[in-house]
């Protein structure tokens, strides 16, 4: 056991200097202030588990690569760029995330790379470990609408409940500002529905 724990200590440390070097501050300290949270909140749901820190940590660790960057870090996951985040490749900067952990970091654990790689918009068929990070992302004390209160109350839910909460949030947030939300977003909202409908 205390040879796992040690690399883990390194792979954290290691991650944690990675995404310091490469995003701003503020950007960082978001990274931390998710990983903190979604420790919290697996604890809360009943998983004590460090994958819910690593993925918090490295979940933003791509966010200041160009676009053009973006799109080839991210393109070497295997999967089809869609329109939408061709026209906007900072959406991608989840998937290249979960590139360069494998590449970078030997990370092969597939919950923790389908969190980082989806916590942006959601998706369907979401691990608990990638809702989570999705949640945290959203919610974590420094984002401007996160008081302790809501925070507080948000954690009151199911885990499902409280990702379709996360997501119609999101998505009212975005109607507000005259956007429209992902695709993936609208089907990540209704798989949720359903599993709460029991469908």
């Amino acid at each position: 056991m205390g040879v796992i724990k040690m690399e883990v200590d390194e792979l954290i440390s290691r991650i944690r200097d990675y995404t310091k070097k490469s995003v701003k501050e503020s950007r960082f300290n978001h990274s931390v202030r998710t990983a903190e949270l979604a420790s919290k909140m697996g604890r809360l749901y009943h998983v004590d588990d460090i994958r819910y820190y690593i993925a918090g940590l490295a979940h933003d660790m791509c966010k200041s690569l160009s676009d053009s960057e973006m799109l080839k870090v991210s393109s070497r996951d295997g999967r089809a760029i869609s329109t939408e985040e061709a026209e906007n490749p900072s959406l991608l900067h989840g998937r290249a995330a979960a590139v360069l952990l494998q590449e970078l970091f030997t990370v092969t654990d597939a919950e923790i790379l389908q969190a980082v790689a989806m916590h942006t918009l959601g998706g369907r068929h979401l691990c608990p470990l990638a809702k989570i990070i999705f949640v945290a992302d959203k919610i974590e004390p420094g984002r401007p609408h996160s008081s302790p209160e809501y925070v507080d109350e948000l954690l009151k839910l199911s885990l499902d409940e409280l990702s379709k909460k996360v997501v119609e949030e999101n998505i009212e947030y975005l109607h507000s500002k005259g956007k429209k939300e992902a695709s993936i977003s609208r089907e990540f909202l209704e798989e949720l529905k359903a599993e709460l409908d029991g469908i």
